[in-house]
């Protein structure tokens, strides 16, 4: 059933990509004519079984927002901040209404990805899941998903984890379907407020060597 239901997600997001080719085109060179080069933002993101791909969206950021978070005082590099000063004057509008997202079909149209499943998280934050936390990566990651529709950025990360475990648990292509209506009628929403990542903050800090265990190895 997975297999098929792979190759059905396949076929319509070519026939998205074709049909949503002229919004694809517009936002496109939106990106380009307001914030100047660099259409795509291009990141390793893990798959299936934790495999790394390349995940695609529309650059919604500037482009050394990575850095950037230093500078301000950032905790978490890849999460987002109240009124977070990297992201570009398109880029809000884009992600508020999830069109950052759509060059995602393509990784879908290459069976990287699937319209409904966890949203892949980058790798340094799947390199500090627990065991149950990595249950996410049993199926294939998502355009949208049960946790996507179920709070988005306002559910902080053991929320997350929790309902993409449900997800897991209750796959089917009907709930597959149920959770594509509600992210098309939720299209419409007003930016959500800002959940700050605490979970993967306090695990990258566990994680990091200590300046004393970096002293000993230098010695």
């Amino acid at each position: 059933m997975k297999l098929l239901w792979g190759l059905v997600n396949q076929l319509v997001a070519a026939v998205a990509l074709i049909l949503l080719s002229p919004v694809l085109l517009g936002v496109a060179l939106w990106i380009r004519i307001a914030d100047g080069p660099g259409i795509l933002f291009v990141q390793d993101r893990a798959g299936l079984r934790g495999k790394p791909f390349r995940m695609l969206k529309f650059r919604s950021m500037v482009h050394n927002s990575v850095a950037l978070s230093t500078q301000l005082g950032i905790s978490d590099p890849y999460g987002l901040v109240e009124n977070d000063p990297r992201i570009t004057a398109c880029g809000r509008f884009l992600r508020r209404t999830s069109l950052d997202e759509l060059p995602q079909l393509i990784n879908v149209l290459a069976g990287q990805m699937l319209l409904v499943g966890p949203r892949p998280d980058v790798l340094p934050q799947v390199a500090n899941y627990s065991p149950l936390d990595a249950r996410r990566l049993e199926v294939k990651p998502g355009i949208t998903g049960w946790a996507q529709v179920n709070g988005r950025d306002d559910i902080d990360w053991p929320a997350r984890f929790i309902l993409d475990r449900w997800y897991v648990d209750h796959w089917s292509p009907l709930l597959d379907l149920r959770i594509i209506a509600r992210t098309v009628t939720d299209l419409r929403r007003g930016e959500p407020p800002v959940h700050v990542d605490t979970l993967n903050i306090a695990r990258a800090q566990d994680t990091a060597p200590q300046p004393a265990a970096e002293a000993r190895r230098a010695a």
